[in-house]
């Protein structure tokens, strides 16, 4: 009983006071009187400086006293005293400020991308920099790092993940895909599982590249063309989607046959480049028995216009040159010339000197 009385007491006081928020409601439709010295401001008060009064049964008041008014009109205030309830009402426009501050002001960084939301539904996307939005849940911003490349590998490398090439035959191909966001707003609301999806279009789209290339290609020289075919599949596929993924490239880490018969074709693979070796030696020898070939000949034709020029000394540089290279290897020297001996044992003389210069 006592509860139902106080509810009846604080409805009295309710409605038992006739009188607004901001002063008296007269019964009549004439405005009140201005009041002595001077005009009275839009509330009835006179225009004065300072910090500005509530209106409260014909009277200004401060705020925290109306609020102690309104208070005791609903039945008191609960026992705090005059400063507690200024407390709380600041702590209160404190808070509020706060989380208009928080909720609507975001920095996004250099290599990220806001996306924004409002009501779950999709407004708008940000760039780096501050920016204010709506105050949450209004509004909400979910950043997207669009500059970080991410990379997804694709086989194991110790098991098997077999393709068929055009010529027939199984390849195990272990790669690398690398990746970014180029449009945060596609990323999030386009695909429901952005990784999982990478993986199937790049295991498709290698499958297709492979079965159009031989075993020795996927593993020789052709690697670098195949790479770039799977990004360019990839990257139409995707579009396709409109995943707002961006495909960086593709690395083959490796690509062999299967193990069963693997150590068959590295000993294959070993000769091949022995054969190869032995091709690239035997071109670099007749490469350089041409430019010696093309060297003396262009050697001759420098004697042959000197000969032009002076024939009989030529001819006797040339017997000279021609003698001195022959002479220089034997140890025998001839010489046939009045009053000299005929056989001059030379190399013998010269070992009798160092012997006796030795001794």
């Amino acid at each position: 009983m006592s509860i139902f009385s106080g509810l009846r007491g604080r409805s009295r006081g309710l409605f038992a006071d006739n009188k607004g928020p901001w002063g008296p409601s007269g019964g009549g439709d004439e405005p009140p009187a201005d009041p002595p010295g001077g005009p009275s401001g839009p509330w009835g008060e006179p225009p004065r400086r300072g910090r500005p009064k509530l209106v409260s049964g014909g009277e200004n008041v401060s705020l925290d006293e109306f609020i102690r008014r309104r208070f005791d009109r609903f039945g008191g205030d609960g026992g705090l005293p005059g400063k507690s309830r200024s407390l709380i009402l600041w702590a209160i426009v404190v808070l509020v400020v706060l989380w208009l501050l928080f909720t609507s002001m975001h920095s996004i960084a250099p290599g990220q991308r806001g996306v924004v939301t409002r009501f779950g539904r999709y407004s708008s996307t940000l760039g780096p920099g501050i920016s204010f939005t709506l105050p949450s849940p209004i509004d909400r911003v979910k950043k997207i790092d669009v500059e970080n490349i991410q990379v997804v590998d694709m086989g194991s490398g110790e098991g098997e993940d077999l393709m068929l090439t055009g010529d027939q035959n199984l390849i195990d191909v272990a790669y690398s895909v690398r990746w970014n966001i180029s449009a945060p707003e596609l990323y999030l609301f386009q695909l429901a599982q952005p990784n999982e999806t990478i993986r199937q279009v790049a295991e498709s789209a290698m499958r297709a590249v492979i079965s159009r290339v031989t075993l020795n290609d996927a593993m020789g020289d052709k690697r670098a063309e195949i790479e770039a075919q799977v990004a360019d599949n990839m990257q139409r596929i995707l579009d396709g989607y409109r995943s707002g993924i961006q495909i960086q490239g593709i690395a083959i880490k490796q690509a062999d046959p299967p193990d069963a018969v693997n150590d068959a074709f590295k000993e294959v693979t070993a000769a091949q480049q022995d054969a190869q070796s032995y091709i690239n030696r035997a071109r670099a020898y007749s490469l350089q028995l041409t430019a010696n070939a093309q060297g003396e000949a262009t050697a001759f034709d420098k004697v042959y216009e000197q000969y032009k020029l002076a024939p009989d000394v030529t001819r006797r540089r040339m017997y000279y040159e021609t003698m001195e290279q022959v002479l220089s290897k034997v140890d025998k020297t001839i010489i046939e010339a009045p009053g000299v001996t005929p056989y001059l044992p030379l190399p013998q003389v010269q070992k009798e000197q160092k012997q006796g210069g030795g001794q």
